[in-house]
This record gives C-alpha cells, sequence and structure tokens, in this order.
C-alpha cells in the first residue's frame, strides 16, 4: 500500500487516515490487491481486475463493492462505453495508526496485523519481481534502482526523525515529478523499513 504510516502528512486530502470501521473493510488480501491494482493502473473494470490478478470477476465484483461501502474506490463512469461498471481509487494512499494495533476491539487488532503483514508481503513480491525483470529494462534503470540496508544505534526519539526525514525526501520529489509527458519517465516504487533488532 501507499504510505501505509506517514505522520508527517495528516494534510494531505489525497491520503486516507484508516479508522477501525475503514481499516475493517480494507484488511482482506484481495481488496487491497485491487486498491492497489486501481492506483497504479488507473480505472478498470471488474473483469479486466479478475484477469490481471488471477480471480474470478465474482470475486473481484464482491469485493470492489465492499471497498466502495467503505470509501476507498468509487465509479468511474467516464470510463464506461458499455454495460460493464468501470472503478477507480479514492486517494492516493492510506495512513495507518498504530494506536489501531492496540484497540480494546479483538477485530480491529486482528485487522491491523492482516494489514501489516500484507503490506510487507506486497513488498517482498515487488522487489521480487524486479529482481526476476530487471534485464528486461534499460540500463538506466538498472543503474538507478537500489536495495540497500543499513544497522544504526539510535533512540526511539531519533529513529522518529529519521523516517519523518526520509518521508519529506520522497515527498520532494513527489513535487519534482515531470510527469507522463518525459520520454524516459516510469513509476517507481520506493520502500522504507525502520524497525528494532535485538543483537544477540
Amino acid at each position: 500500500m501507499d504510505e501505509p504510516k506517514d505522520p508527517q502528512n495528516h494534510s494531505d486530502p489525497q491520503v486516507r487516515s484508516l479508522d477501525a470501521r475503514s481499516l475493517r473493510g480494507l484488511a482482506h488480501p484481495l481488496r487491497m490487491q485491487l486498491l492497489n491494482a486501481l492506483r497504479r493502473g488507473g480505472p478498470a473494470t471488474a473483469s479486466q481486475l479478475a484477469a490481471k490478478l488471477g480471480e474470478s470477476s465474482g470475486a473481484t465484483s464482491y469485493h470492489l463493492r465492499q471497498l466502495a461501502t467503505h470509501g476507498f474506490v468509487e465509479d468511474a463512469p467516464e470510463h464506461g462505453k458499455g454495460r460493464e461498471r468501470w472503478w477507480k481509487a479514492v486517494h492516493r494512499g492510506v495512513r495507518f495508526d498504530d494506536s489501531l494495533l492496540k484497540d480494546s476491539d479483538p477485530a480491529v487488532r486482528g485487522a491491523a496485523d492482516l494489514f501489516l503483514h500484507e503490506v510487507a508481503n506486497h513488498h517482498t513480491q515487488e522487489i521480487a519481481t524486479w529482481l526476476g525483470t530487471g534485464d528486461d529494462w534499460p540500463e538506466a534503470w538498472r543503474r538507478a534502482s537500489d536495495m540497500s540496508d543499513w544497522t544504526l544505534s539510535l533512540t526511539p526519539a531519533l529513529a522518529e526523525e529519521l523516517v519523518h526525514r526520509m518521508h519529506d525526501l520522497v515527498q520532494s520529489y513527489r513535487a519534482q515529478s515531470p510527469g507522463d509527458g518525459a520520454p524516459d519517465a516510469e513509476q517507481v516504487r520506493v520502500h522504507t523499513h525502520l524497525f528494532p533488532v535485538r543483537m544477540d
């Protein structure tokens, strides 16, 4: 998911904050895949998404309706030329609040755990896809890709500051985006993971 945790971006109307109800509506593997597909690929029909994701159109139709009930997707009538319903994502991303992991309702805690694990799984799949298809890309994109990690010794306050600064840096490049008009512009995925580890 785009921007699953972005404490610096609370005023961005294109990033939706998840609450207990909307989280329960989103925390399903296929719903998260459908929402990702609409955000990255643009408006589509249930049948198109079913073919893309290897699902039945009945399943994609049902879960798209559930996403619509919770305000994550909406009709895209400007794309429809026949009887089939077109859908589009409402927001660019979602923001996850850690307090959902400690909610008094076990169903909310379970949904929060599922959501975060699905985000992690999606990141792993994207990296694996890049490693498997990297040779299909021009050499300039091979040089421009990155898969790095570091180990630092930080306090929680310094770690939170680092997260905020990384998010700010990424947002500054969103503002510089050349758009679809640049001949060599592509969508790129940026993952950030910061977490403590025990060095036993």
